[in-house]
């Protein structure tokens, strides 16, 4: 980190030393999640084990709630539940990346860390900033323990993308594949299709265009943080794609996140299939994957989105903060379909086990976690909170928020609006309404509520909803249904360690 990142890393120190004990003091602040320690957060950024330590990296904006001047926050676990805030490895103290230290990956090699990350530069003039005016560079930035990091070095500008492509480009995640390296890079074309742009290396340094992964027919205008791994022996392109029509049963958000399936041979004429969405709730985007030492592929979401003002909001905007991310959820592969499921881990965190009855309310806390199973072709509803229901009817899953206002369903055009000047809303739920998914037949149902935010997995991750609510009292759980056994447990908190006087 040179002289500047230093002064700006130091800032950072000293707002968050400002502002965290009133931070902290917010009701709605989360047990088992991550969040920013102050000001905003989104998505995950550089997810990779190394020497038996998890790095989760995530975009950090300590200085504006609302999500200007992105540096690149970082935690490391041992085990993904007793975590360490390590600082603001990255911020932007180069001419590249003076506009923001974008989204990026992490790659474990040789005992080193290597990051990579897109460097956002806005050019001050009359631009419409997609075609002119923005420069997005790849950067890439070592360390030897995942903790301190070298110089800076500039990999890939604006002049080594093809030419049908807009100043939209960014999001690189780079992993080995025999003795070479590739990497995805999200783009978003001139003729306004989105698409991934794939890069090969030998070294990591010197990068060479090889071709670019779209689908047969226009998929939204913009290609976002793009991911491409394999998981028992089929390859899976996942990616946030914007522009989208909303459907009733897909694409509800104003961007949806999903993943296709590659036929064949990505690297020469391999094709997208099959797109599938990770989580039909409204707090999800921007995942990103990768796999830890003992093999497993884990997934991690940003549990928000960009762009939501006019139709739902975060009180907690408020109070100093805003957003969370996911759990991590191991996946798994089922006749080509992707399944999501917490980490095991997480059941350390479990306190004394209730059995709950169908038709009686009981006592949650302030965070649980719920798994019930049915009976055959049953139906159900789970009032998680008052104003917040889980209903499952005949294929249909449904969650929706019963005391406040109706999600609107205005899109937005861009990632850089962020939430600023949204009217204010009310009720549990801020703004959202309803979300929809078509099931097969219900068998099982796990439900995670932390304290404002909630993931729900039926059939062990067949379908996801991912929300963040806003109670103003303890929650108070009630099953209606043909439940065959439903067994709650109140969850205590991981443990962060926030060291804010430790030297940087």
């Amino acid at each position: 980190m040179n002289k500047e990142g230093k002064r700006l890393a130091e800032r950072v120190r000293q707002e968050e030393r400002e502002k965290l004990e009133v931070v902290c003091r917010d009701p709605w602040r989360l047990r088992f999640h991550l969040m920013p320690p102050v000001g905003w957060l989104n998505d995950p950024n550089g997810l990779v084990q190394a020497d038996g330590v998890y790095h989760v990296f995530f975009q950090y904006s300590p200085f504006d709630v609302n999500g200007k001047d992105k540096f690149w926050g970082h935690y490391t676990s041992r085990d993904l539940l007793n975590w360490d805030y390590q600082g603001t490895p990255f911020v932007t103290d180069e001419d590249f990346d003076r506009n923001g230290v974008y989204s990026g990956c992490a790659l474990a090699r040789d005992g080193k860390v290597a990051v990579f990350y897109t460097g956002n530069v806005k050019l001050e003039g009359d631009y419409d900033y997609i075609l002119e005016g923005r420069r997005a560079s790849v950067v890439l930035v070592e360390s030897g323990d995942g903790l301190r990091f070298g110089e800076k070095r500039l990999l890939l500008t604006n002049e080594d993308y093809p030419e049908d492509y807009t100043q939209h480009i960014r999001d690189p995640k780079v992993f080995r594949l025999g003795d070479g390296y590739e990497m995805v890079l999200g783009g978003r074309k001139k003729n306004g299709c989105g698409a991934v742009l794939l890069y090969e290396s030998d070294d990591l340094i010197s990068w060479h265009f090889r071709r670019e992964l779209t689908s047969a027919q226009p998929f939204g205008y913009m290609w976002e943080c793009p991911d491409l791994f394999e998981l028992d022996g089929e390859w899976f392109l996942s990616l946030s794609p914007q522009g989208l029509p909303r459907e009733e049963y897909r694409f509800q958000n104003v961007y949806a996140s999903g993943y296709f399936a590659v036929r064949g041979d990505f690297r020469t004429d391999g094709s997208l299939e099959d797109f599938s969405e990770w989580d039909k709730g409204f707090d999800f985007y921007a995942p990103q994957t990768f796999q830890d030492e003992t093999g497993r592929r884990l997934l991690i979401g940003w549990a928000g989105l960009p762009d939501i003002s006019g139709e739902y909001e975060n009180p907690t905007a408020e109070r100093g903060w805003q957003h969370a991310l996911t759990v991590p959820r191991q996946l798994t592969q089922r006749d080509g379909r992707l399944l999501q499921y917490p980490v095991p881990e997480l059941e350390a965190l479990r306190g004394e086990e209730k059995r709950l009855l169908p038709g009686v309310e009981t006592d949650a806390g302030a965070a649980f976690d719920l798994e019930l199973s049915l009976e055959e072709e049953g139906k159900l509803t789970v009032r998680i909170a008052e104003g917040l229901l889980f209903e499952y009817n005949d294929g249909e899953a449904v969650l929706s928020f019963r005391d406040g206002d109706e999600a609107g369903a205005g899109i937005g055009e861009g990632r850089e609006g962020t939430g600023e000047g949204a009217e204010a809303f009310s009720g549990l739920g801020r703004g959202r309404g309803v979300r929809k998914a078509k099931s097969g037949a219900l068998k099982t149902l796990r439900i995670l509520a932390d304290t404002s935010l909630v993931e729900i997995y039926l059939n062990r991750g067949e379908t996801v909803f991912t929300t963040r609510f806003y109670p103003e009292r303890p929650l108070r759980v009630r099953l209606d249904g043909d439940v065959k056994e439903a067994r709650l447990w109140k969850m205590r908190a991981m443990q962060v360690r926030l060291d804010l006087e430790k030297e940087l």
